[in-house]
């Protein structure tokens, strides 16, 4: 795990001005890495009763303050109303649902145009390229697991207000 996450946060580099949302979070090591490294708001999501203090333990150390909810991921993107930079789902390795979770993503507003969703799995399970506006941009393999990178279309110029016309030529 260690070695994965340094090197996914390799390519992320710095996240000043980033928000990032870590589902599964587990003991938070995810979350607390994302905000050393810049990541505003930082948001943790873990269900499991006997993980949750743990993970509030260990995000307390944080200069910044990092929001931390004890619920299914599914109902947090169900109520979320936070439009996220990055967004890093590592699931147990027994989940069945990692194709469902990132629809559920793609169609909500918790990731934002031109975000990423970074999606940790073992390998030999199978995921799409693209799913909606979600395609695939990076993967890297880790030893018996995979990080893969999907990358939200962002809104077309034509698309967005105040975009498009610039009046006449000069």
């Amino acid at each position: 795990m260690d070695r994965m996450r340094e090197s996914v946060f390799a390519v992320l580099g710095d996240l000043t001005g980033l928000s990032f949302l870590d589902l599964f979070s587990g003991s938070g090591i995810l979350g607390l890495e994302a905000a050393s490294r810049g990541a505003s708001p930082v948001v943790c999501i873990e269900k499991d009763h006997d993980k949750f203090p743990t993970l509030l333990r260990n995000v307390s150390i944080a200069e910044e303050r990092i929001e931390c909810h004890s619920m299914p991921v599914e109902r947090f993107l169900l109520r979320n109303k936070i439009a996220f930079s990055i967004i890093f789902c590592d699931p147990p390795f027994p989940y069945k649902f990692r194709e469902e979770l990132l629809g559920r993503i793609e169609a909500s507003t918790t990731l934002a145009p031109g975000g990423l969703v970074l999606m940790h799995y073992p390998r030999g399970e199978r995921l799409p390229d693209t799913i909606g506006k979600l395609g695939l941009v990076d993967l890297r393999e880790y030893g018996r697991s995979i990080v893969r990178f999907y990358k939200k279309a962002p809104i077309p110029a034509e698309g967005r207000a105040g975009d498009g016309d610039t009046g006449p030529e000069a």
